[in-house]
């Protein structure tokens, strides 16, 4: 193993997760203060750095409240920060999601609301709608989590039974201003998809959430059913009068963070090509095609000659049937080792921008040529750990787990696969 390469992918790990800082990426986008009050809403893993960032920027008068996951909060002297669950919602969450609504009402055409999202703001708002309780959106959550589902389609679930997502918050709003900020961890980058859109429109309907559920053999109790079939959990559309004074931006999306990766590796003398943002698709699927085109690229068949770094982001998937908890990076990282069958001069590295691969508090890990021996040595099986969806734990074994700590950003997933030559 070249630790001189596993170094390098590391630093451009490091500095994509950098570029999409709340301090750099935030104060550009703040609105002028307003004649009324300002009240900052926000949730998600990059939700409390997000408050931090306006809080330092902020030349007025300001209060306000932001969800963020559990060892993601940020001290803030005029905002409130709270912790709840991620990716399974709790009590802390829905409570404060209600605390939320309840301090936009009641505004003026004075007043300012500046809106934070960020990935993982939807698990940590569940709001159920009329007739749902947090039981049904933990369990329906789980499900789907387990079942393959992309997170557009999760997404799309969660906002025809929410309270507050969907255009809900912003509808809350009126007649006050609301400026939402954006962290995009979606690939498309599609502010509904972000937080499940609590402050935009969304052209998605009760129909749609229900195909999603039948598509992934989601079972629902029947007053679940009944909210959907009935449409009264309909979100709000472009049409909408009630949004007419609402702007969106997104402040950082996985573009940020893979151009400056790419340029960690061109300093290094080695020549990036960024294959995409928005890959998607099952996560083994994923690696065994990225594997076949690194040994291309290895062999001098294109698409670039090496020394080179394949660099590429968004959100694969993981449908769980093993004993492991999936994680699609380290997934990816399996199928890909398999692929690559121990090729000299390629290495790899998968992590979530977030710090938070899959429900471990593991961003991901690294693969080298001498994977497959080392875990041989250990007894271990790479192909029964894919089977098992036990990636995490292969590569704990190995000792090649990417740990990072909280990161306070999401802008999803990284990979990178240098290419050394022989």
């Amino acid at each position: 193993m070249s630790q001189r390469h596993l170094n390098l992918l590391r630093e451009m790990f490091d500095a994509a997760i950098e570029a999409a800082q709340p301090a750099l990426c935030v104060p550009p986008h703040l609105p002028p203060p307003p004649s009324g009050r300002t009240i900052v809403i926000g949730a998600g893993k990059a939700a409390a750095a997000m408050a931090r960032a306006v809080e330092t920027n902020w030349s007025g008068a300001l209060s306000g409240l932001v969800l963020t996951r559990q060892g993601y909060t940020l001290p803030c002297e005029r905002i409130e920060i709270v912790a709840a669950s991620h990716p399974i919602p709790d009590a802390i969450g829905m409570r404060t999601a209600e605390r939320m609504l309840d301090m936009v009402r009641g505004l003026t055409e004075n007043d300012l609301v500046i809106c934070l999202f960020s990935g993982g703001g939807s698990a940590l708002m569940p709001l159920p709608i009329s007739g749902i309780t947090l039981r049904d959106k933990q369990q329906i959550s789980r499900a789907l989590l387990r079942s393959g589902a992309a997170i557009r389609e999760i997404n799309c679930v969660r906002r025809h039974l929410s309270s507050i997502k969907g255009g809900r918050l912003a509808a809350a709003c009126v007649p006050a201003k609301v400026v939402t900020l954006l962290i995009s961890d979606v690939p498309g980058d599609n502010p509904v998809d972000i937080a499940s859109g609590p402050t935009v429109a969304d052209s998605t309907t009760c129909a749609d959430a229900l195909e999603v559920l039948r598509r992934y053999g989601v079972a629902v109790p029947p007053h679940v059913l009944g909210v959907l079939e009935s449409g009264s959990g309909e979100t709000l559309k472009p049409a909408d009068a009630r949004l007419a004074r609402c702007t969106t931006h997104i402040v950082a999306a996985a573009r940020t963070a893979l151009e400056a990766a790419a340029r960690v590796a061109q300093s290094a003398g080695v020549t990036p090509l960024i294959l995409g943002g928005n890959i998607e698709g099952e996560a083994r699927d994923v690696g065994r095609v990225m594997g076949g085109i690194a040994l291309r690229a290895a062999m001098c068949k294109g698409p670039v000659e090496s020394p080179c770094v394949l660099i590429s982001g968004g959100e694969t998937t993981v449908t769980v049937r093993g004993g492991g908890c999936g994680g699609r990076n380290v997934e990816f990282l399996l199928a890909l080792a398999i692929a690559l069958d121990g090729f000299p001069g390629i290495y790899g590295l998968a992590g979530d921008t977030d710090g938070v691969d899959g429900q471990a508090e593991i961003a991901g890990a690294v693969i080298a040529p001498d994977t497959l021996r080392r875990a041989l040595q250990q007894g271990i099986d790479i192909r029964e750990s894919l089977a098992d969806n036990d990636g995490h734990g292969f590569f704990r074994a190995l000792g090649d787990s990417l740990i990072t700590g909280p990161t306070y950003t999401n802008v999803n997933d990284f990979r990178a696969i240098l290419i050394a030559g022989i």
